[in-house]
């Protein structure tokens, strides 16, 4: 049995050993100065949690780069997933990933908490140091030392949401005497480390709940084969060696040539594939020890819609969601 996250839906329908599952990256389309129409991008949001997808995630990029290109995320990230929270049942809501040097620790586990009860326990929690060292400044921080405030932010998130009445004095917390309500749906909120996050490998390996990684080249079995030897590397440095998932994503244009190669796009940030070919690089994946993909679409010429459609009705049934919501223990 995974350790401490038995009865945790979201963790058990998106992770276990030795199984790929797939979910969605937003945004659903690449921002062009124009919001998407929310009525629509909820027909679509719909329809992901409908076909039965594993998880839905966004990124935490609270400022726009116009030098960078990609604004990447418009929406707060938690903001975003309790509004999609309320306009689905089954989807996991996930976060890839909340920049930890940019929260306090008391906020982030205060709206943590607060989305995973909101959703009834449909939250995992992907964690990084950040990698825009531009927006650094904007907070005040000092963009060489984001690593020591990583640590001690999730330090400090972890107490705030386990513990009852933590005494905790660091250098960005002190309490004694007070408590935050609410904690979440199971008592913790699984955290995967994203990248290195400035961490030494076996850092993460002991203090990550599950590791998310770029996934390196795609268009080859070759090129996926340095992924699997990473995440060997990664997996033989846990403590007791209890199961902790790896999770990866990719950016595709999907063709409606099922048998369109892996071709990749944008110097490598976008792999344009038919399904089979993207069929073929998911049981890569798992081969290689990934347990979750995420996928992007915003690239894709097609009508979202279609795209979801052939990915729920043609991929998903080789990589099915874990755990429906009837199953697990849920809030009322």
């Amino acid at each position: 049995m995974i350790r401490n996250f038995e009865n945790h839906y979201a963790f058990n329908r998106v992770f276990a050993p030795d199984v790929l599952t797939i979910g969605l990256f937003l945004p659903l389309e690449v921002y062009s100065g124009k919001l998407p129409l929310v009525e629509e991008h909820m027909a679509y949001i719909k329809q992901i949690d409908r076909l039965d997808f594993a998880s839905i995630w966004v990124r935490d990029i609270p400022m726009f780069d116009p030098s960078f290109g990609d604004a990447g995320q418009v929406y707060d990230a938690f903001s975003y997933l309790s509004f999609i929270a309320g306009q689905t049942s089954r989807v996991a809501l996930g976060t890839g990933s909340i920049v930890l040097p940019f929260w306090h620790p008391i906020s982030l586990a205060k709206t943590a908490a607060s989305l995973d009860q909101l959703s009834n326990n449909r939250l995992l929690l992907g964690v990084g140091s950040g990698d825009r060292s531009i927006e650094f400044p904007a907070f005040g921080l000092d963009f060489e030392h984001r690593g020591e405030r990583f640590r001690q932010v999730l330090q400090d998130f972890r107490s705030l949401n386990k513990e009852h009445y933590p005494k905790i004095k660091s250098e960005l917390t002190h309490i004694d005497g007070l408590d935050l309500i609410p904690k979440p749906v199971q008592g913790y909120i699984p955290s995967l480390i994203t990248g290195g996050s400035q961490q030494p490998l076996s850092w993460i390996s002991e203090h990550g709940d599950g590791w998310i990684t770029y996934p390196g080249a795609t268009t080859s079995k070759l090129h996926v084969r340095p992924l699997g030897e990473k995440i060997k590397a990664w997996r033989d440095l846990i403590p007791d060696q209890i199961f902790k998932p790896h999770m990866t994503n990719e950016w595709i244009e999907l063709t409606e040539d099922p048998n369109f190669p892996r071709t990749p796009l944008q110097g490598g940030f976008v792999l344009k594939t038919g399904r089979n070919g993207l069929l073929e690089l998911l049981h890569e994946w798992q081969e290689a020890g990934v347990n979750h993909a995420a996928l992007g679409i915003q690239f894709s010429k097609r009508p979202i819609a279609d795209v979801i459609d052939e990915l729920g009705a043609e991929v998903l049934p080789y990589f099915p969601s874990l755990v429906k919501a009837s199953h697990i223990n849920m809030i009322p």
